[in-house]
């Protein structure tokens, strides 16, 4: 199923079931952010513990950090 497809079977909806869809679609949108964030703090764990997290309270040696 093509994402038109979806979207012409979405027009078919009732309004009750779009708002529905749309709970569900935001219910799923933060689960999948959720999953990003812990993906995100495991990798930083394993970094920190590999001793490759650099620093610094430093302005310029932060924006250096930025751009490696």
């Amino acid at each position: 199923m093509s994402f038109n497809d979806v979207v012409e079977a979405i027009k078919g909806l009732s309004f009750e079931e779009k708002q529905e869809l749309q709970l569900l679609l935001r219910q799923y949108l933060r689960e999948e952010r959720r999953e990003e964030i812990y993906e995100n703090f495991k990798t930083a764990q394993l970094e920190e513990q590999n001793g490759e997290l650099k620093f610094s309270s430093n302005i310029n040696e932060l924006r250096q950090l930025i751009e490696e």
